[in-house]
């Protein structure tokens, strides 16, 4: 067992994950595969005259189902003034949620929590949206995938992340209330070192092993009817960028950690860079590339360019003053 498979198994006792030993047991060179059409455009395989031929002399035409629709997947992607989102309409959660912040942004405000309400995303289709009933004595709290305390810079992004598409099903005591909380404000304590900070933060289902050896994943479902997936992980991948072009856009090195905790009370004692995880482990795990166009030589690791730790005690000054991050 390797030492980040160990970590993740110790501190996410309530929920079993062994998702490093699954991954890379299952680990192997990578077949070639043909990028999908839009789900707006579907087309059939192959190129040019040959393939219509082909089409025409088949005696059937499966891709005719689509004069009726597209059945998808869709993945509602939501481009709002705080955050753009990714959505699953299975599990009722969104795939990943991104955002930007700099140190200007986190010194307005001009919006305030109080004056924001939860909201139900109506630009997702009912039967596939989470309904703020589901929530309801669940025992879970709405949890905040790009958080409140990021988006104060005006009351239309505030409002932004409050819809249940930017919401998660999370443990609250010693979780979002607590650890997960210390983490977001590490991450905004990063903006004292980079001119800007890009953050993606998504749910992840996990595997577990159990008694007969054998790797399953399950996890509890909320709602009523149960509908809403309450994930047994959460991921986060901070990328720290230096010096910006015209367009704002980085140049140079950039600074990148990918974090995995799980959705359960963790000690506050217990020392961020355990959390650290292979970007490759986060996109394996959640079925998504995150900068696939990023070279290799431009990426530097977070946590030797930062010291990677929380602060507890002081948590409420933290946020008031945004203590810096210790430098490396």
């Amino acid at each position: 067992m390797s030492k980040f498979t160990a970590l993740i198994a110790a501190a996410s006792a309530a929920t079993g994950a062994a998702c490093t030993a699954f991954f890379f047991s299952t680990r192997s060179q990578p077949a070639p595969v043909t990028a999908a059409a839009p789900a707006s455009a579907p087309v059939l395989s192959g190129s040019g005259s040959a393939a219509v031929k082909q089409a025409l002399q088949s005696p059937v035409n499966p891709a005719g189902l689509f004069q009726y629709g597209f059945p998808g997947p869709v993945n509602d992607l939501a481009t709002r003034q705080a955050l753009v989102s990714s959505f699953d309409r299975r599990t009722r959660n969104p795939i990943w949620v991104a955002e930007h912040i700099t140190a200007a942004s986190l010194k307005m405000h001009g919006g305030d929590r109080k004056h924001s309400q939860f909201l139900e995303d109506d630009a997702i289709p009912e039967k596939f949206r989470g309904k703020l009933k589901d929530y309801f004595r669940s025992g879970y709290d709405r949890g905040h995938q790009v958080p409140a305390a990021d988006a104060k810079f005006s009351q239309d992004a505030m409002n932004d992340t409050f819809y249940l598409s930017n919401m998660c099903p999370q443990v609250g005591d010693g979780f979002n209330r607590d650890y997960w909380a210390h983490f977001e404000d590490f991450s905004r304590r990063l903006t004292q070192k980079y001119t800007s900070v890009r953050i993606i933060t998504g749910p992840l289902y996990l595997p577990r092993l159990h008694p007969d050896g054998k790797y399953r994943v399950s996890y509890e479902v909320i709602g009523n009817p149960p509908n809403i997936a309450v994930p047994t992980h959460f991921y986060k991948v901070i990328i720290g960028e230096g010096q910006l072009d015209a367009q704002g856009n980085a140049v140079g090195p950039v600074a990148v950690g990918a974090f995995v905790m799980p959705n359960a009370v963790i000690d506050n004692k217990t020392p961020l860079t355990e959390f650290v995880a292979p970007l490759e482990i986060v996109e394996r795990a959640a079925g998504v590339e995150f900068m696939p166009l990023l070279k290799a030589e431009r990426k530097k690791e977070l946590c030797r360019e930062v010291k990677c730790e929380i602060h507890v005690r002081e948590f409420a000054k933290q946020v008031k003053g945004q203590q810096p991050v210790q430098k490396r």
